[in-house]
């Protein structure tokens, strides 16, 4: 569990940095951004598409209408407990309703990587996820990552060990010990 929370701290943290990134480079975008600020052709779109399904974008919001239903849900019966019942069985309706709105996403999306990579970017990255090492890229991509982010949560853990010791090293010196 501990390891779960540890791997979820790393995610997060790598997910904070890499928004951070995102909005300085929004505020002071490259000249490269800035000459692909026209609007994204068809063509992209559907390249864009094809490089999404390749990568398997599909499986972060295949569950967002169910998830949504189910939380919603959740924080509503906090305040309506007597109420349990019903809102299972509204939950069911409101699903059905919502149900297929995930491909909102999947347009979203494409059109964000259209608009973010040129048509022919857009497939040289089809082509080389299609190839061998394209192939290995996305299969082993998520445990690299995975792997990475728990040595660097185990090496931040340690390193702030090593901190804390050497404050309290240095208040010492000082006669102020902490703890």
């Amino acid at each position: 569990m501990k390891n779960l929370s540890q791997l979820m701290f790393a995610g997060s943290l790598a997910v904070g940095l890499a928004l951070s990134g995102s909005v300085a480079q929004a505020q002071a975008p490259a000249p490269a951004a800035q000459a692909q600020a026209a609007p994204a052709t068809p063509a992209a779109i559907a390249a864009a598409r094809e490089l999404l399904l390749l990568k398997g974008a599909q499986a972060m919001y295949a569950s967002a209408i169910p998830n949504i239903v189910q939380r919603t849900k959740a924080s509503l019966l906090q305040n309506n407990l007597n109420y349990q019942k019903d809102m299972d069985e509204v939950a069911l309706v409101i699903a059905k309703e919502f149900a297929g709105r995930e491909s909102e996403v999947s347009d979203a999306m494409a059109k964000i990587y259209a608009s973010t990579f040129t048509e022919q970017e857009l497939k040289d990255l089809v082509t080389f996820y299609k190839t061998p090492l394209g192939h290995k890229l996305l299969t082993a991509e998520p445990h690299a990552i995975a792997s990475s982010m728990g040595y660097m949560n185990q090496w931040a853990q340690q390193t702030t060990e090593k901190v804390a010791d050497q404050f309290r090293a240095e208040m010492k010196k000082r006669n102020k010990p902490i703890m």
